[in-house]
Protein backbone atom coordinates (compact mmCIF):
# COMPACT_ATOMS: atom_id res chain seq x y z
CA UNK A 1 0.00 0.00 0.00
CA UNK A 2 1.69 3.87 -1.24
CA UNK A 3 1.65 5.70 1.63
CA UNK A 4 1.60 9.10 0.03
CA UNK A 5 -1.88 9.19 -1.57
CA UNK A 6 -4.61 10.37 0.15
CA UNK A 7 -7.23 7.92 -0.70
CA UNK A 8 -4.81 5.83 1.09
CA UNK A 9 -4.56 7.91 4.12
CA UNK A 10 -8.25 7.87 4.71
CA UNK A 11 -8.07 4.19 4.79
CA UNK A 12 -5.06 4.13 7.25
CA UNK A 13 -7.25 6.47 9.27
CA UNK A 14 -10.02 4.10 8.52
CA UNK A 15 -8.39 0.96 9.39
CA UNK A 16 -7.22 2.02 12.99
CA UNK A 17 -10.69 3.42 13.58
CA UNK A 18 -11.82 -0.20 13.07
CA UNK A 19 -9.37 -1.48 15.51
CA UNK A 20 -9.80 1.13 17.99
CA UNK A 21 -13.03 0.15 18.08
CA UNK A 22 -12.52 -2.84 19.90
CA UNK A 23 -10.27 -1.52 22.79
CA UNK A 24 -11.81 -0.31 26.42
CA UNK A 25 -13.27 2.90 26.40
CA UNK A 26 -11.01 3.71 29.01
CA UNK A 27 -7.97 3.55 26.70
CA UNK A 28 -9.23 4.91 23.25
CA UNK A 29 -11.48 7.89 21.99
CA UNK A 30 -12.79 5.91 19.07
CA UNK A 31 -14.20 3.01 21.19
CA UNK A 32 -15.02 5.76 23.96
CA UNK A 33 -17.36 7.28 21.03
CA UNK A 34 -18.28 4.16 19.77
CA UNK A 35 -19.81 2.79 22.54
CA UNK A 36 -22.07 5.34 23.76
CA UNK A 37 -23.59 4.62 20.42
CA UNK A 38 -25.11 6.45 17.09
CA UNK A 39 -26.69 9.21 18.97
CA UNK A 40 -23.29 10.32 20.62
CA UNK A 41 -21.62 9.70 17.40
CA UNK A 42 -24.11 11.66 15.44
CA UNK A 43 -24.35 14.44 17.93
CA UNK A 44 -20.28 15.03 17.12
CA UNK A 45 -20.86 15.16 13.41
CA UNK A 46 -23.01 18.02 14.56
CA UNK A 47 -20.40 19.93 16.41
CA UNK A 48 -17.69 19.41 13.96
CA UNK A 49 -19.64 20.49 10.94
CA UNK A 50 -20.78 23.88 12.95
CA UNK A 51 -17.06 24.47 13.97
CA UNK A 52 -16.70 24.09 9.98
CA UNK A 53 -19.05 26.79 9.58
CA UNK A 54 -17.71 29.04 11.85
CA UNK A 55 -13.99 28.53 11.13
CA UNK A 56 -15.20 29.15 7.11
CA UNK A 57 -17.01 32.50 8.00
CA UNK A 58 -14.10 33.80 9.74
CA UNK A 59 -11.97 33.12 6.90
CA UNK A 60 -9.29 31.73 8.94
CA UNK A 61 -8.11 28.66 6.39
CA UNK A 62 -5.65 26.96 9.41
CA UNK A 63 -8.70 26.53 11.45
CA UNK A 64 -11.18 25.14 8.48
CA UNK A 65 -8.38 22.51 7.76
CA UNK A 66 -8.17 21.73 11.22
CA UNK A 67 -12.25 21.41 11.66
CA UNK A 68 -12.51 19.49 8.46
CA UNK A 69 -10.15 17.34 9.54
CA UNK A 70 -12.11 16.56 12.46
CA UNK A 71 -15.02 16.22 10.84
CA UNK A 72 -13.79 13.74 8.49
CA UNK A 73 -12.35 12.09 11.22
CA UNK A 74 -15.69 11.86 12.67
CA UNK A 75 -17.48 10.41 9.50
CA UNK A 76 -14.23 7.79 9.22
CA UNK A 77 -15.99 7.00 12.66
CA UNK A 78 -19.45 6.82 11.68
CA UNK A 79 -18.70 5.00 8.57
CA UNK A 80 -16.81 2.19 10.80
CA UNK A 81 -19.47 2.14 13.23
CA UNK A 82 -22.16 1.50 10.76
CA UNK A 83 -20.17 -0.88 8.62
CA UNK A 84 -19.71 1.57 5.69
CA UNK A 85 -16.06 1.26 3.66
CA UNK A 86 -13.95 3.99 2.17
CA UNK A 87 -14.26 1.57 -0.73
CA UNK A 88 -18.21 2.07 -0.73
CA UNK A 89 -17.77 6.16 -0.74
CA UNK A 90 -15.25 5.51 -3.40
CA UNK A 91 -17.25 3.47 -5.49
CA UNK A 92 -20.35 6.24 -5.14
CA UNK A 93 -17.82 9.06 -6.34
CA UNK A 94 -16.67 6.60 -9.22
CA UNK A 95 -20.73 6.68 -10.02
CA UNK A 96 -21.09 10.07 -10.20
CA UNK A 97 -17.84 11.33 -11.51
CA UNK A 98 -18.60 13.42 -14.42
CA UNK A 99 -22.08 13.56 -13.84
CA UNK A 100 -23.95 16.70 -13.10
CA UNK A 101 -24.95 16.83 -9.70
CA UNK A 102 -28.94 18.27 -11.25
CA UNK A 103 -28.81 15.11 -13.06
CA UNK A 104 -27.63 12.92 -10.59
CA UNK A 105 -30.49 14.17 -8.05
CA UNK A 106 -33.07 13.59 -10.66
CA UNK A 107 -32.02 9.93 -10.57
CA UNK A 108 -32.35 9.20 -6.84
Amino acid sequence: MKTGTSATMFQRVYDVILERKNYSPDNSYVASLMGKGIDSILKKIGEESAEVILATKNENRKEQIHEITDLWFHLLILMGYQGITVEDISQELKKRFGQSGLEEKVER
